[in-house]
This record gives C-alpha cells, structure tokens and sequence, in this order.
C-alpha cells in the first residue's frame, strides 16, 4: 500500500489512490455483488420522490440512522459529572468500548469507564461473578471515591438485579461496605441516552439521600440546585457557574463534567477532575428548590425531587435563546432575592444588538432541525425570535406531550404556521422531507452529513447544508467546548447560523460576472 511512514495520508486522499481502488473494485464486483451504475441511479432517483417518501413514513419495524443513543451512554455522561467517580458498566466489554470512543470522537479526550466484560457463560448463568471481580479489581486499580453501575443489554435480558449484586459484592467483602456505589437499571432497547442520564443522576441522589431525609427541609441551605441533564457542549456549565455567580446565587450545580472532559495538557494526567462532591448531593434536598435545565427530559429526576425532597421542582423551558434565559434568571432571582445584575443585562442588551445586526439574513430562511428534546425545543424558539422559520422539526425520543406543547409554541408564532413536528420518526425519514419539501438549512449533529451528501448528489441546486449544532459532533473540532444557553450561548448560535446564511450566499455566487453581483467588499 502506499501509506509510509514518509509520506502519512488521511482516508482521503489515500483512499483515492490506485491500490486501494483496486481493492476496492476487487471487493466491490467479488463480494458485493453491487448492481450496475444505471440501476443504482435509478434507485436513488426514486428514493427523492413523494411517492417514496409515502413508503418510508408507512415503515413500523425498522428504525434507518436514529437520532439518538442508548441509556447507558447517557449513565455513562452522568456519572462522571460527580468527583472521582469511576462510571461501571455491567455488560459486555465492545458495549463499553463504544460508549468511550464515542465521547472521545466528541470531546476529543480520554474517557474513563470500565466493564465487568459479561462474555456467553455470564450470560446463561447470570453475571453476580463478574461483578465481583469487577468491583474490586475497579476500585484498587483506580481509586475512584464512587463507582456509578449501569447495565447494558445483555444483563437486562438475563434479569440481572444490580441492587442484590451489589449488596452481595459488600458483603463478601468485595469492596468496603460503606463504599459509595449508586447504580441504574439503564436497557439499551428503551429509552434513549437522555433517559440513561435521568435514570443514574436519579440513581445518584436516591443512594445518598432517600434513607438521609430526617434532618433535611427544603430551604435551610439558602441554595437553589441545577441539574444540567445530558448536556455535551462543556460552555453551558461555565455559563452556568458564571450568570450564578454574577447573580450572587448560592448554587450547587448537581453533576458536572466539564473539567474531566475538558482538561489540560501539562503533563499530567487526570483520570478524575473536578464534578460534584458527595457532600453537595447529600446537601442538595436543603435547597430552595431545584431547576431541571432539560425538563422535558428529567420525569424521574423531578418525580424524586418532588415526592422525596419536597421540593417544588419549579417548572422552567431550557435557558436557550432571548426569552427563555430571561425566564430562567427572572425565576432564579425570584427564588434567591437575589438581583439581576447590570454584567447580565448589559450581556442580555449585547445579544439583542447581534439579533438585531443579523436578522435581516435569518429572516424568512427556512430550517430542518433533530436532536434530543428540550434542544430541539429550545432551539425552534429561538429561530422563530430571529425571524427563521422551523420546517421540519424531528426528536426521535420524544413523547406525546412534547409534540403538543411543540405544536402550541409554533401556533404562537408568526414564524411557526408552517413547521411540521415529528416524534418517533428518524433520520432516513428527514432525508426523505428534505427532497420533496426542501428547507433553506438543515441543523443537528455530525450524522446530518450524510442528508447534505444525498441532496447535493441529486444537484446543486437541491443540496440542503448541514449546520453542526448538537451532538455527537465528529467531524468537527472543539465545537463541544461552545456555549449554547443562557445569552452567552445564544450569541453562539447567532453566530453560527447567520455565517452558515452568509457561508452559503458565497458558495452560490462565485461565479466571475455572472452571480458575483454582491457589494459586501465595496471600499
């Protein structure tokens, strides 16, 4: 092969050269057996049309590119948000291998979590073995001060019951008694890695607080509690400790990542950095009350709050976008009596003055957009406060409720009249709504790159862009580390999208003297 040592290529353009497309073609007409070019352009060419679509929205029993993960990735998210907390997944070692590869293609950084390694034995004869091993070996080569236990597939299917397995592993002596060890029941055929990340972060403050409520009462502590929720862009917990800060606020922010996921090169390694101490978990009930910043996403986590902690759970809309941050602060201040200070609203004036400078690209321009859904939610406020207006709008794991209260905020809005909301549907049937009723724009994560590839082949003038706003993103770099809440991060996304806007107009008129017709360079 032509890869050397002197001469290092990436997939493109190494793939391009001639022994690989040689191997290629050999793999292509030996084993494939790939139809000719005419049928398969034929086929494609019928894949754009409604009469196809018609046929892929009538599809029940196979799910093509969803948008979405499974639960134990979102435990996975969850558990390192807490201080030296080792996430443990109870399963099968490659299950494991994608959660880690999957976060380090996001975040670009190396991501602790073990497996106790299920293999076919564990799997008719139960895995309680396993644990055993597992935890112990876990704890004594890593000294984590926490280990957060999620299951997979396999041991769900088998009925594997963490609780007694865990209890067991102590009581042999496997690991110390009083060692802290929450866990989740987390199936990957349910749900999604939103309900992964609810059901441990409700697994987290169950351990430590159901048995711990006799000297607890709401308010005592003076604090407000936040819990972040799934959330992969690392500047909304800095924005987060930052506006409270401003404010004032005393806060616990109830499990945070961004210093484990995020830090630096110095020469050492840090398996463990930053997160939530017990201690503040265990405080948490004494809170005034406790904001879900993904609501929509959290009915476990608010269902405890609420029935074990007291707590009103107040509810709020995810702090994205103009409105709803000023919603979110005006409530904190309202909890708190702490005031909104003049660095906020002088913030808050600055993202008015970019909506303002940008609305005028934004206006009228239409968008695709998918995702988790409080995100999606968030975000099509916030494109209809620009003047945008949402087209297609797709949350594979939403619930009926969703969709309502979805369609009641669209209804509202001028910009809303014709956007169409689908839950339970995935990727392969966006790419269908983008040929037959095309949008200006197309915004989610990385795997929106193959919808941009499929119209553009079909010509220029179909081509929907992807603009990467979401997660995971892989073919980007440092995008995690942006802000997408609070005013902050709607300066980010205004950004974004009104270049993506701009991005596009130069992309059509490159043409010398023909399209080339625009003044932004004129002395």
């Amino acid at each position: 092969m032509s890869q050397t040592v002197d001469n290092i290529k990436p997939s493109y353009p190494l793939f391009g050269d001639e022994d690989y497309q040689a191997n290629l073609a050999l793999k292509q007409n030996g084993v494939e057996e790939r139809p000719d070019q005419a049928t398969l352009d034929e086929t494609f060419a019928w894949t754009t049309t409604e009469e196809y679509q018609e046929l892929n929205f009538a599809r029940t029993a196979l799910t093509i590119n969803p948008a979405k993960a499974c639960q134990p990735l979102g435990a996975v998210l969850c558990a390192l948000g807490f201080e030296k907390t080792l996430p443990y997944v109870h399963g099968s070692q490659g299950c494991v291998a994608y959660f880690r590869t999957y976060f380090n293609r996001h975040f670009k950084e190396p991501v602790a979590c073990v497996s106790d390694s299920m293999t076919e034995d564990a799997a008719v004869f139960g895995g309680q073995k396993n644990m055993f091993d597992g935890l112990e070996n876990a704890k004594a080569l890593y000294k984590p001060e926490m280990i957060a236990v999620s299951t997979t597939c396999m041991a769900e299917v088998i009925g594997d019951d963490l609780n007694a397995f865990i209890g067991n592993s102590k009581k042999e002596g496997h690991i110390p008694a009083e060692f802290p060890t929450p866990f989740a029941h987390t199936p990957s055929f349910v749900g999604s890695h939103t309900t992964g990340w609810d059901n441990m972060f409700e697994g987290v403050l169950r351990y430590f607080t159901l048995n711990e409520m006799e000297d607890k009462q709401a308010g005592t502590n003076g604090k407000i509690n936040l819990v972040p929720g799934f959330e992969t862009y690392l500047g909304n917990y800095r924005a987060m400790h930052r506006m409270m800060q401003e404010m004032g606020v005393g806060y616990s922010l109830l499990c945070d990542p961004n210093e484990v996921l995020d830090t630096p090169s110095d020469g050492e390694y840090r398996m463990y950095d930053g997160g939530t101490s017990i201690d503040e978990v265990k405080d948490a009930p004494n809170a005034i009350d406790t904001l879900l910043l993904q609501p929509w996403q959290l009915p476990k986590t608010k269902k405890f709050v609420q029935s074990t902690w007291q707590q009103p759970a107040t509810a709020i809309n995810i702090p994205m976008g103009l409105e709803w941050t000023d919603d979110f602060l005006m409530k904190v201040s309202e909890l708190t009596g702490q005031e909104i200070p003049e660095s906020l609203a002088k913030e808050r004036g600055r993202l008015v003055d970019m909506m303002q400078d940008s609305h005028q690209w934004l206006h009228g321009k239409s968008f695709a957009l998918y995702g988790d859904a409080d995100f999606v939610m968030g975000l099509t406020k916030f494109l209809m406060e620009l003047g945008a207006e949402p087209k297609h709008i797709l949350c594979h794991h939403a619930n009926k409720r969703w969709r309502k209260a979805m369609d009641q905020m669209l209804a509202d809005s001028p910009f809303g009249q014709s956007a169409q909301v689908y839950v339970s549907k995935d990727l392969w049937h966006l790419r269908s709504l983008c040929f037959t009723d095309k949008p200006d724009f197309l915004i989610g994560n990385s795997y929106g790159k193959f919808i941009q590839r499929d119209t553009l082949k079909k010509g220029k003038e179909h081509e929907v862009p992807l603009i990467r706003i979401g997660f995971p993103i892989f073919d980007r770099h440092h995008l995690h580390r942006m802000t997408t809440l609070g005013y902050e991060g709607a300066m980010y996304m205004v950004t974004t999208l009104v270049n993506a806007v701009l991005e596009r107009l130069d992309d059509e008129t490159r043409e010398m003297g023909v399209t080339d017709y625009g003044h932004d360079l004129v002395r």
